[in-house]
């Protein structure tokens, strides 16, 4: 069963490492998305949005390196990054660090620290919250366990899908959410399916949330890519 819609993706040219730790991640849990190559990653991740990445350094055309400075000057910057490579010195753990990694585990990777280590990662970039915590981001409050959202502690009405869909951008602020991520994991659709609800239903969340820059945050569309619930 998936966490709480959660997806880590696994940027590994490694067949066997990607097959061992993507069954690892899915029986704690987790969604999976595989790239094979800096290529596909790039082709496909405005389109299949991940909550967290662990990335290899070596790549058949690239590197990890490349890839993360990308990520880092780009609009979804705030994505979790944990290297998993076979690159053990000092030096390399501290360039992948400084160079934006949230983590690093040197391969082969033990299951149990590996899933703790994705587990803390997200918790500290507020997606892996439990399903009946409150989630604060001042004024808003939304309590997941009675599934009521307030600002300034004045209660908003939502429908049950408006609430299901503020749940999910709110667990994921600052990072973009694809239309695709939000039609599997708040409607259960397959992504095949035109994106006019999503957004129709964004459009809804925004105004009665106020959430265009009234209160300090703001429901962002971001092009070809989704939508940011950031800060301003």
């Amino acid at each position: 069963m998936n966490k709480l819609g959660l997806v880590v993706g696994l940027l590994e040219d490694d067949e066997d490492m990607a097959a061992l730790v993507g069954q690892w991640l899915e029986e704690a849990g987790y969604a999976t998305r595989l790239f094979r190559s800096v290529g596909e990653y790039r082709r496909r991740q405005g389109s299949e949005a991940v909550d967290l990445l662990l990335l290899d350094w070596m790549l058949p055309d690239g590197s990890g390196i490349e890839v993360i400075e990308g990520i880092r000057s780009s609009a979804n910057s705030r994505l979790p990054v944990v290297f998993l490579t076979a690159r053990d010195t000092e030096d390399d753990i501290v360039r992948g660090l400084a160079s934006g990694g949230d983590d690093y585990v040197v391969k082969p990777p033990k299951r149990r620290e590996l899933i703790a280590r994705v587990s803390v990662v997200l918790r500290r970039h507020g997606a892996d919250a439990e399903a009946g915590e409150t989630i604060e981001l001042a004024p808003y409050s939304l309590d997941a366990k009675r599934r009521r959202i307030s600002v300034d502690g004045r209660e908003v009405d939502l429908t049950q899908r408006e609430f299901d869909l503020a749940s999910f951008l709110f667990r994921r602020h600052g990072r973009i959410v694809s239309r695709d991520a939000l039609l599997e994991n708040v409607w259960n659709l397959s992504s095949a399916v035109s994106t006019r609800t999503v957004d129709t239903h964004v459009s809804r969340l925004r105004k009665k949330l106020e959430l265009s820059g009234e209160h300090g945050w703001r429901l962002a569309a971001i092009y070809q890519h989704g939508y940011r619930l950031e800060p301003i």
